[in-house]
């Protein structure tokens, strides 16, 4: 990574994120999403928040909120987050022209949580375009794409 001050290359991911995304699984029905990512960094410090929303693209409710962050740690990319839905997860990655492929160090549930064991994420920047994707392993399905979304930058 280039320094670039605390965030190096990870200050290209900062800013306000809106797109949309599809997701699907072999247990539900497929389904549309809208959705609001902001990584919002702190003046001289290695990291960004991160709040992902997202809502139904037809009534505007609610679908799924997380929060966390995306910091640099030791040369590698972390991603931390907490979920309402009783989950917390550690990924680490390399930055690498723009790509960030996770892999779980730590997934967490709370004794009432639905029973996901595995997950994996991949953002990909490509100038004012954030894409991702997100792989989940839930009770007896193995680790199976579950989301894809592009986002534009806002603003």
């Amino acid at each position: 990574m280039t320094d670039i001050g605390p965030l190096g290359d990870l200050a290209a991911f900062a800013g306000r994120w809106v797109g949309g995304g599809e997701g699907h699984y072999p247990t539900i029905e497929d389904f549309t999403y809208d959705e609001t990512i902001e990584f919002t960094p702190t003046p001289g410090k290695p990291f960004l928040m991160y709040v992902s929303r997202t809502k139904n693209p037809g009534t505007g409710q609610p679908m799924h909120t997380e929060n966390g962050y995306l910091r640099l740690a030791d040369h590698e990319v972390e991603l931390l987050v907490s979920q309402p839905t009783g989950f917390v997860e550690i990924q680490r990655s390399r930055l690498t022209h723009g790509v960030l492929d996770f892999t779980t160090v730590h997934l967490e549930r709370s004794p009432h949580a639905k029973p996901v064991h595995e997950l994996r994420r991949r953002f990909v920047l490509d100038g004012d375009e954030l894409s991702y994707d997100l792989w989940m392993a839930h009770a007896q399905t193995p680790l199976t794409h579950h989301l894809h979304a592009r986002l534009r930058r806002d603003g």
